[in-house]
């Protein structure tokens, strides 16, 4: 297979960080993590965008290039070896900080919703103006190779931060956090022929899971010490689900709130352990219940949190 990463890496600036050490034959992006400002990309006023391992300095908004880029890579495979796997990874900086959507995208918003605040309608302008990207690439993967052979995967990396003008709905709290609001994200699946448009499924998952489901999805096979697990058994029965699966969160960070200290959290069936601040107390949720985490069982049900922390104390040892 011929793998491509488009957009942010974020995974380090050695040359033995670099993606074309780590499989990858193209990389056509950033190489940190946020921009300074989508259309000057720079960080610290360094300039980290690269095609392969040249310095380039492309003009436009992040967005726009990442998606043309992505689209005229799958435009090209029309010309190329026709039957040659391919894997593309196209990441966006998008709607990371600083919350900078072109003008025009926030007319827009600001014209059909004048009742948002001003940070509010410029997080929504650039999401919308991501989403449209994604559109792009979409329409560019049905009209320049075969579509109906391609699987697609879309997913967030963090629930929406709130004091920037996201809205998690119900669920508590946001980026950065352990409650719902930080560690729930959007994601969707297309496997042609087997996954039915428009369906959906309350199954627990993890970006972990997508690198097995799509070997599986393949018939190929895996090491079986992975962390993910296959989620093709939800395909074929949406009800599907793990009672037994724990999954654990670990967050390091530094600044004053963190320290370089981390917060946790672990889901165990529907009980949910919470450690959202370093110097806080453990919480315990019960997500069936509760699902927006209003209700601390911590001191009501002692065995359960003795149990969960030792589970905890068990995944960091």
């Amino acid at each position: 297979a011929l793998p491509i990463w488009i957009g942010k890496w974020h995974l380090g600036l050695t040359e033995e960080d670099h993606p074309l050490k780590h499989g990858f034959d193209h990389f056509h992006g950033f190489l940190v993590d946020m921009m300074d400002d989508y259309y000057h990309h720079r960080r610290h006023g360094q300039n980290y965008m690269v095609k392969d391992r040249a310095e380039i300095d492309p003009k436009g908004h992040a967005t726009d290039l990442f998606s043309q880029w992505a689209s005229d890579w799958i435009a090209s495979r029309k010309s190329e070896t026709a039957d040659q796997p391919w894997f593309l990874y196209l990441a966006y900086n998008a709607p990371h900080t600083p919350i900078q959507p072109p003008s025009d995208w926030l007319s827009k918003v600001e014209n059909r919703s004048p009742e948002l605040t001003k940070s509010r309608a410029k997080l929504v302008a650039l999401i919308e103006h991501m989403d449209d990207g994604i559109g792009s690439v979409l329409r560019s993967l049905e009209e320049n190779s075969n579509g109906r052979e391609t699987i697609v995967i879309f997913t967030s990396d963090n629930g929406g931060q709130v004091n920037v003008g996201a809205n998690n709905g119900p669920l508590r709290d946001g980026k950065q956090s352990m409650y719902e609001g930080g560690l729930r994200i959007p994601g969707c699946i297309k496997v042609p022929g087997i996954t039915v448009p428009g369906s959906a499924s309350d199954a627990v998952c993890t970006t972990a899971d997508f690198y097995p489901t799509v070997m599986d999805a393949l018939g190929l096979a895996t090491d079986k010490h992975l962390d993910g697990i296959s989620l093709t058994p939800i395909f074929e029965n949406l009800n599907h689900s793990w009672h037994d699966r724990e999954i654990y969160f670990v967050r390091r960070e530094g600044g004053s709130r963190y320290a370089g200290l981390s917060i946790e959290a672990v889901l165990r069936g529907d009980l949910k352990l919470v450690h959202n601040l370093p110097t806080g107390d453990f919480e315990l949720f019960d997500l069936k219940s509760d699902p927006y985490e209003t209700r601390d069982l911590a001191m009501d049900r002692p065995k359960d949190l003795s149990m969960m922390i030792r589970r905890l104390q068990f995944h960091l040892q």
